[in-house]
């Protein structure tokens, strides 16, 4: 834990008691404050009680005694209208702040000698496979490297803060909404589509929430920025432009003049203006496809940023063992493989999963979102045949209805055992089961984790007890 003592002694509010609200509140009661802390949820008070947060309903204190709100990221701040706590604070003049400027003030709050050193990454898509994978090089090479922010463990919940310790930190769009103080010494911006546009009142609120990850660099740090979509080129070329950090481009698309590319499977270093290969990402097994290409050239300068030599970057590379529920492969059966994609919970995240394989025996449905499975028209060649599951499967197998060979199955259970069977007798080459719902979890199980650790155990049921122990 990361104690907070900038409000020892004094009233503290804490809105939100998820993840980050219980981490913030913990670590500001063991800072010495006085902490208020209440959700609207009673089934998440319940949770907060059960973990020795003690309750105090908010909406009866007077706010002149807060010093602050702590606000969790969930919370509408400002769009679509910012929510009765937040006008609350606002009308009695309370500081907001969300847990992530609690860090940055805690590491600013310290002689610049004793600061560790910041990666923060954020964008559309893959920030949590560069998250994670900056992460396992860092350790993988020997670094302290603290893992967590949007991903994993709430930030505040990582060790004390260390001089030699390296914090890499997920980073979304609601937490940076929030920061002020922030100073990352490696920042990542991965990509940028339309996303969570209702929070940021449009596109151009959402660019400048993603944008605050380069708050407060100096001509020491490094921004690295994907070159694959207009709006993130933009942004490298303006930066780069006008500073102050230094810039280091980023593309599985292009080859780059000056950065660092992924070319044809593999990773070229051409930060100093000449092409040198580093390695073939073909041996990385847990990074298939184009997007975890650009993943890994991020988390590449990220590392080479941080004094990584390029063949102990390289060798983290090989090692990472994917991050849970993204493409994870759960295992391999009489040469069938089985894909654990269930994190993508809408069609935009199962478009990168369809994009990587061939033959695929598709696991798909659950509460679908409004887009459908429409937009993965263009991918529907890659798969042999579409099981579907849930509320989705009979709207999904409207869909797919003379174009993929389908199959409704009501559960995961009988999905997996029918592709299963489907996949070891057509003989065909390199058959992939891949779970990558495109829908919501939530008529089946509690959530994604739920859905995908459903099926990593049916999978381990199917195996041969010698391949089980090796899982």
């Amino acid at each position: 834990m990361i104690p907070i003592t900038e409000y020892a002694g004094r009233d503290v509010a804490v809105f939100g008691l998820g993840r980050t609200g219980l981490s913030a509140a913990k670590a500001l009661k063991a800072g010495g404050a006085r902490v208020h802390a209440w959700d609207d949820n009673e089934e998440t008070r319940a949770k907060a009680e059960a973990a020795g947060l003690t309750l105090s309903d908010i909406n009866k204190r007077d706010w002149q005694t807060f010093a602050a709100l702590v606000l969790s990221p969930g919370i509408p701040y400002k769009f679509p209208q910012p929510h009765r706590i937040v006008r609350m604070a606002e009308m009695t003049g309370v500081p907001i702040v969300g847990d992530m400027e609690l860090f940055a003030r805690a590491v600013q709050a310290l002689p610049e000698r004793a600061r560790p050193k910041i990666v923060g990454i954020t964008g559309t898509n893959g920030k949590s496979t560069t998250t994670a994978l900056i992460g396992h090089i860092l350790k993988h090479a020997g670094r302290d490297a603290r893992i967590g922010g949007n991903i994993g463990t709430g930030v505040l919940d990582l060790a004390a803060l260390h001089a030699n310790a390296i914090y890499v930190l997920e980073l979304s769009s609601y937490q940076l909404d929030l920061v002020k103080s922030l100073h990352c010494d490696v920042a990542v911006l991965l990509n940028m589509s339309p996303d969570h546009l209702d929070r940021h009142g449009g596109m151009e609120g959402y660019q400048a929430a993603k944008m605050r990850v380069f708050l407060n660099q100096t001509d020491r740090d490094t921004a690295v920025i994907g070159f694959d979509d207009v709006i993130t080129q933009s942004i490298a070329i303006g930066l780069s432009a006008r500073g102050p950090a230094r810039v280091m481009q980023v593309s599985s698309s292009y080859a780059l003049g000056r950065g660092v590319s992924a070319v044809d499977g593999k990773l070229y270093d051409s930060a100093s203006g000449n092409a040198v290969l580093v390695g073939n990402l073909s041996e990385c097994m847990a990074l298939p496809g184009k997007h975890n290409h650009q993943n890994a050239a991020a988390a590449y300068a990220a590392c080479r940023a941080l004094g990584l030599d390029p063949q102990a970057i390289m060798d983290g590379l090989r090692t990472f063992p994917g991050l849970a529920h993204r493409m994870e492969l759960v295992g391999t059966i009489d040469g069938v493989r089985f894909v654990n994609d269930s994190k993508a919970t809408n069609a935009q995240a199962a478009e990168q999963a369809l994009k990587s394989y061939d033959n695929i025996y598709w696991i798909a449905g659950g509460v679908a979102k409004a887009e459908g499975i429409t937009p993965l028209a263009p991918y529907f060649p890659r798969i042999t045949k579409a099981y579907l599951i849930g509320d989705a499967e009979e709207n999904f197998a409207a869909a797919l209805k003379g174009k993929v060979a389908t199959q409704t199955c009501g559960t995961l259970d009988n999905a997996v055992q029918a592709a299963f069977r489907d996949a070891r007798n057509a003989g065909n080459a390199n058959p992939v089961i891949l779970l990558s719902p495109a829908c919501a979890s939530f008529d089946q199980f509690r959530d994604f984790e739920h859905r995908g650790d459903t099926f990593r155990s049916i999978v381990e049921a199917m195996m041969p007890t010698e391949l089980r122990e090796l899982a």
